[in-house]
């Protein structure tokens, strides 16, 4: 068991199936050994974005590595939450879908 956090980041805003997508990643890390946080889970609705933002960073800060999905690039709060994870020494793997 690596015993390794990992936190999943990829577009979640506008993408029907996110849920769909960041499951099967977190099914794929924990199968690797990892233990995920996957911020999918959080509810779909109720909050604002920025209510959203103040969830992740705290879980993107408590993981030792950000597993990025293939369309992190299109998604502002995935971008976000790499910056602070990069500017506080988290390590950094891609994920294929």
């Amino acid at each position: 068991m690596k015993d390794e956090t990992v936190f999943i980041t990829g577009k979640i805003t506008g993408d029907p199936n996110y849920r769909e997508k960041f499951n099967k990643a977190q099914k794929e890390l924990e199968e690797e050994g990892y233990i995920v946080l996957n911020p999918a889970f959080l509810p779909p609705y109720g909050f604002e974005y920025e209510a959203y933002m103040r969830m992740t960073i705290p879980m993107v800060m408590e993981c030792e590595t950000l597993c990025l999905l293939p369309d992190w690039s299109d998604s502002e709060g995935s971008r976000t939450e790499i910056l602070v994870g990069l500017s506080n020494g988290k390590k950094v793997m891609l994920k294929g879908e």
